[in-house]
């Protein structure tokens, strides 16, 4: 899933503000609270859990009624900050980015347990750790997003800078750079281009952010005024979205035909390259308990995001996140 980082958080979250300033409602008993989740990216296959807790139930059964919202992931946050939304699913690094500039957000609920960028490379470049990177030409989307984070931190491990290697901004072209041979490496989600790349016949070699650092990846986001007024939405906002999250890990491919009814192609699509993403995706997930938000990687990311100076101050990170609404 595509993440932006925004650099106008202050400014939309006034604009909104001045414009709202509401405060969750408590629909009646008998009747289903409808929520709008952005959800930062296209509908994709990815995103099976919450297709899945839709069609079995389990947002119906806590009361919910669910729309998706394909919505950029920075507009999610935005609206949940000025409470105009109660939920947005987004990227780790997006929490304490939009709380060091005063948006009252706070996720609720880890998704993904490990950070799902890398940098892939042909395998006969032997590029095999951080420190192969320097001196090579390495694409990426952008200077932005969960992949521009995720290779950051790389680089940090490997005590290198950006100067010591080429950047290349490509958009999200990593596929078609990569099989052109225009970089030596690329920075993707590895649940998506290594998968698409792998099944064209690349044999790769992938550095994952993962096996070197700890960091907050994908989860759901509400706001302090929700918690406050309205905890009970909040926790069966998260035991609905977990119990697809579980229900897809134990029947992948049901989450699967299932998700044919969400994504437009799905049908027509590769089916062995789309399930790959699939079964992907879920090695990413937070299982073990599901939901659970481990604070060292909200201590690394903090490190991470004052380093690249994309926070401009330190926050409180115990108001930043909680696991109250996942046990």
């Amino acid at each position: 899933m595509r993440r932006y980082i925004g650099v106008l958080f202050a400014v939309l979250v006034l604009f909104l503000t001045a414009c709202s300033g509401k405060t969750p409602l408590q629909e009646p008993s008998n009747e289903l609270t409808h929520i709008r989740l952005p959800m930062g990216y296209i509908p994709n296959v990815q995103y099976a859990a919450f297709y899945t807790a839709v069609e079995k139930g389990f947002f119906a059964e806590e009361g919910i009624e669910l729309e998706f919202d394909y919505a950029y992931e920075t507009d999610g946050v935005a609206l949940v900050g000025a409470n105009e939304l109660q939920f947005s699913i987004v990227s780790g690094e997006q929490v304490p980015i939009a709380r060091a500039e005063g948006l009252p957000v706070v996720y609720v609920m880890a998704w993904y347990e490990k950070y799902p960028i890398a940098v892939i490379s042909r395998s006969e470049l032997n590029i095999q750790k951080p420190e192969d990177l320097a001196g090579k030409r390495v694409a990426l989307p952008g200077l932005f997003g969960a992949n521009y984070v995720g290779f950051r931190a790389l680089l940090g491990e490997a005590n290198l800078k950006e100067s010591d290697l080429t950047l290349e901004s490509v958009g999200f072209n990593q596929v078609e750079i990569l099989a052109a041979g225009t970089s030596d490496a690329v920075v993707v989600y590895v649940a998506n281009e290594p998968v698409q790349l792998e099944a064209q016949g690349y044999d790769l070699n992938q550095i994952l952010v993962s096996d070197y650092l700890d960091l907050v990846s994908n989860g759901l986001l509400t706001n302090e005024i929700t918690i406050s007024e309205n905890p009970d939405l909040v926790r069966r906002m998260v035991s609905a979205a977990l119990k697809g999250i579980q229900y897809t890990v134990e029947n992948p491919e049901e989450a699967y035909e299932i998700s044919k009814k969400y994504v437009e192609g799905l049908e027509d699509a590769d089916q062995e390259v789309q399930m790959g993403i699939l079964r992907a995706s879920i090695n990413l997930y937070q299982t073990d308990p599901y939901g659970y938000s481990h604070p060292a990687a909200w201590t690394n990311m903090q490190e991470v995001l004052m380093k690249m100076d994309l926070m401009k101050k330190e926050i409180n990170l115990e108001e930043a996140y909680t696991n109250e609404f996942s046990q």
